[in-house]
């Protein structure tokens, strides 16, 4: 298996944990969860970076980021295993 397979099929599990409220909550570009200096966040197309923590000039533009502030800490703790997968 590539590593580009590897990291769609991750995304894929990824986006499959998130609730529909959590799906609304990062999806809607008004709603979209800022990134803010020091959060953590997976970067959905850069999933072998695993998690990140947001600096002062983000790395990674808003669209691929998933803060952990999106999400419940429950569906936080599944996506950190499936990125560390």
């Amino acid at each position: 298996m590539t590593t580009q397979t590897k990291s769609a099929l991750k995304r894929e599990a990824i986006l499959k944990l998130l609730t529909d409220v959590e799906v609304a909550k990062v999806s809607t570009a008004e709603d979209a969860p800022r990134l803010v200096e020091g959060d953590e966040y997976v970067d959905l197309e850069d999933l072998d970076s695993g998690v990140q923590l947001v600096q002062a000039t983000p790395r990674t533009a808003p669209g691929r980021a998933l803060p952990r502030s999106a999400v419940s800490d429950a569906t936080w703790a599944k996506i950190v295993r499936v990125v560390a997968s």
